[in-house]
């Protein structure tokens, strides 16, 4: 969420910069419920500073022995006329709640103009393209060579866009899963972190979730209140620090977490359903830091370099892209994808988003760190990244590494996870 007096005082300014996320910002309604606020609110104050008034009369009036009838029923009056005043102001605030937390974040200055991801601006490559001398095969027809991908049984269990993993798939995609893991907590100075995979409703707005996205969300009603199943380890890790206080000896905060994601992408039907790219079940390693501000764009940098590290280790070619203003997300200030190599599709695709949100997520969270120097709490600055999608990740092993025989070479950081195996 935006702070609200940055919006009041140049509501003109916010409505240029949100453009270049094509975010068209109501300024003429949010300035006329910002003049009614204030009118009302002043209301608000003069007939509550008048009904003190009043009654202080009354006490004096008593005291005296006079006839206070006529002071009490022009208190009555104030006090029907200062309810009324003080349930407009709430119906107001409500109203610029609703705009305010409909507002994505501004981009940073950085962001590239744009419209969507043909308009992303590729910042660097790693690895070598491979080149096959026989026709490749797709994570698919390599997946039911080993017998590995059941999508008829997920389908018969559950639904489309499900998965049974089996055999020496499901062993690969699990050594993924730890390689991922390890990886950053030994080698990145991560926390490992299990958390709830549902969450409540306070949640998913402190990250910015809702209201916007519930269309993508699956809800669980549970007696008196919905719990939401996780779309992404983001929502419980960030919002560990909600209504707290962290200790400046305590940061940065850097949280590693493995859980499932659920999204049911209400939108997206038709588009990369087929195969493991696009599931309404998937795992995820995520990366989360909360930093100070002066440190979040670093932050940036060195988590967009540990999701790297993880696709070097594997031996997987990509690229890193700075996702241009019409493509950025809701939250983020700035975003980075990585995009592995997909031999089947003969194109880069995004297994990684590592996102800057700055103070916005904390506002909404009331997240915040003591400054040893003035001894306040601030708003902290939050990131994740995904480090990485399992299933993306598994789909570009299997491609990227297949031989003519439809075996699958193990790289060497993935042996020791695979009881020393070097191909399936």
């Amino acid at each position: 969420m935006l702070d609200p007096k940055i919006v009041r005082a140049n509501p003109e300014d916010i409505a240029a910069q949100l453009l270049k996320k094509k975010y068209v910002f109501p300024v003429e309604t949010f300035k006329a419920l910002e003049e009614q606020r204030r009118e009302v609110q002043v209301n608000t104050e003069n007939l509550q500073s008048e009904r003190n008034t009043q009654s202080k009369s009354i006490g004096k009036a008593k005291a005296a022995g006079d006839d206070i009838a006529p002071l009490l029923a022009q208190v009555s009056n104030l006090g029907a006329q200062l309810e009324e005043a003080k349930a407009s102001l709430v119906e107001i605030n409500t109203k610029l709640d609703d705009i305010l937390l409909g507002v994505p974040n501004l981009p940073d200055p950085e962001v590239p103009e744009g419209v969507d991801e043909e308009d992303n601006v590729e910042v660097r490559r790693w690895g070598t393209i491979p080149s096959f001398d026989f026709d490749p095969l797709d994570h698919i027809e390599l997946g039911n060579r080993e017998k590995g991908m059941d999508f008829e049984s997920a389908a018969k269990i559950t639904g489309a866009r499900f998965v049974v993993l089996r055999g020496k798939i499901a062993r690969m995609h699990r050594a993924l899963i730890q390689f991922m893991l390890d990886t950053h907590i030994n080698d990145h100075g991560y926390e490992e972190i299990y958390v709830p995979y549902m969450v409540n409703k306070e949640s998913l707005m402190g990250t910015s979730q809702l209201p916007k996205f519930e269309e993508d969300l699956f809800k669980v009603p549970f007696g008196e209140r919905d719990y939401y199943m996780i779309p992404t380890a983001e929502v419980p890790v960030t919002n560990m620090v909600r209504d707290e206080i962290i200790d400046e000896a305590d940061m940065p905060l850097k949280f590693t977490a493995h859980t499932p994601c659920f999204r049911s992408e209400a939108g997206a039907s038709g588009r990369d359903t087929r195969g493991l790219i696009r599931q309404h079940q998937f795992e995820k390693v995520e990366m989360i830091q909360m930093v100070k501000p002066e440190d979040s764009w670093q932050a940036l940098e060195d988590m967009t370099s540990h999701a790297e590290n993880i696709l070097k280790k594997l031996e997987l070619p990509y690229r890193v892209i700075n996702l241009c203003g019409g493509d950025l997300g809701f939250a983020a200030a700035k975003t980075y994808d990585i995009e592995v190599w997909v031999p089947a599709q003969d194109k880069y695709r995004e297994i990684s988003s590592i996102s800057n949100t700055l103070d916005f997520q904390a506002r909404r969270m009331k997240a915040r760190w003591r400054n040893s120097q003035t001894g306040k709490p601030e708003l902290l600055h939050t990131l994740n990244g995904s480090g990485l999608a399992v299933g993306r990740t598994l789909v570009a092993l299997l491609e990227n590494h297949q031989n003519a025989d439809g075996s699958i070479n193990v790289p060497v950081a993935l042996q020791p996870y695979m009881g020393g195996l070097t191909a399936i």
